[in-house]
């Protein structure tokens, strides 16, 4: 009798699939690659267009089979959000992310439900959520409380900020995270610096321009007086609400052109920036994620990132921290100092760039794949 792993990858095949479906294309690819003899996985979709049904196929090859709903994707995730759609029967359901069908169901029967949390923003920063998303996000993750049998996390950190959230039980697991699938460099690396327009020296910022995310901060670092006059790449979009990257650079001291947004870059052009930049900051205040220094690590370039939990339990010492505090001037104050001392000092910048690439083979997919096995296994 073969077993059967129902995998919802319908973020795959979203308008902009973003980190989500970068997860769901890593863990998936590797809970096939990891299958048990006398397992198979197969795919949940919402109702798509057959092109959509291709591409998850030839993304995803091995996958034994795609169930597809009825519903298309907007209507399939306010149906799950109430409970009101089936799922293709008894057996084991694992999702990604949170949006799942989360219902009274009965274990002893065969019948599994594994939801994945990657932050507690509606808890920490609902200010930074429009009111559906808000009221979305707490809905899910209120169901999840109720009927998940496991809730997985990526760090140890996370999981303590969820059991804050509510009442969860034993029910939470870790499995640490990994590098997006198809981050390396190929032969034609030159040809892509290029096309990027990479300038010869430059620096790496990830996160949005929410205060929390810790960008503005860095354009901050880089517009004090004596900071390093280095470009800035920020993997991000140039804009947030009213905000926008160009403005706030220059508010912030940067000499115009000194700072460019890359909000969606390909696996293979974000190899090409990270290994070229010469040092990668993650910055945010609190709730980071920990896929983007993991990234940078395996890149072997010099991680300078904040003392938030979730960033110092992946990097496990094999980056440059800088405290936060209380944020503002003071914080702009040390990311600059921590700069100036990588950027300045070769033997740091080797340093960290060695620890980093040998910290990141503690991450990867099919390490994590096998914990889900695991994990539904002992369920």
């Amino acid at each position: 009798m073969t077993t059967i792993l129902r995998v919802i990858v319908d973020q795959l095949a979203a308008p902009v699939p973003g980190p989500l479906g970068r997860y769901t294309l890593g863990l998936a690819a590797g809970l096939i690659a990891t299958r048990p003899a006398g397992c198979e996985v197969e795919g949940i979709v919402s109702a798509s267009p057959a092109a959509d049904y291709r591409m998850l196929e030839q993304a995803l090859p091995g996958l034994a089979s795609l169930y597809k709903t009825t519903l298309p994707r907007r209507e399939l995730a306010a149906a799950w959000q109430l409970g009101l759609t089936t799922s293709p029967g008894p057996g084991m359901i694992h999702a990604p992310g949170l949006l799942a069908p989360l219902r009274r169901h009965d274990p002893t029967a065969g019948t599994q439900l594994v939801v994945t949390a990657h932050d507690t923003i509606a808890f920490t920063h609902p200010e930074s959520l429009s009111s559906a998303e808000l009221a979305l996000r707490k809905n899910v993750l209120r169901r999840a409380r109720k009927y998940a049998d496991a809730v997985v996390v990526p760090t140890h950190a996370l999981a303590e900020r969820l059991a804050e959230t509510g009442d969860f039980g034993d029910r939470i697991r870790v499995i640490a995270t990994a590098a997006r699938p198809g981050l390396a460099l190929g032969p034609d690396a030159a040809a892509r610096a290029a096309r990027l327009a990479l300038p010869r020296d430059f620096v790496v910022a990830a996160g949005t321009l929410e205060p929390h995310r810790g960008v503005v901060d860095v354009l901050a670092a880089l517009g004090r007086p004596g900071a390093p006059a280095v470009p800035l790449l920020v993997l991000g979009p140039e804009t947030w609400g009213e905000q926008h990257l160009q403005t706030l650079a220059e508010e912030a001291g940067m000499r115009r052109g000194m700072v460019r947004s890359m909000a969606e870059v390909d696996a293979a052009d974000l190899a090409v920036i990270l290994s070229r930049a010469s040092a990668f900051i993650a910055p945010a205040h609190d709730e980071g994620d920990p896929a983007t220094i993991i990234e940078a690590f395996a890149c072997g370039t010099p991680v300078i990132h904040s003392d938030t939990p979730d960033y110092r339990e992946t990097a496990g010492g094999a980056g440059l921290s800088v405290p936060v505090g209380d944020a503002g001037d003071d914080y702009a104050d040390r990311i600059a100092q921590a700069l100036s001392a990588v950027l300045g000092d070769q033997r740091l910048a080797e340093r960290l760039s060695i620890g980093g690439a040998d910290r990141s083979r503690a991450f990867g997919w099919i390490n994590a794949a096998e914990q889900v096995w695991q994990l539904h296994a002992d369920l």
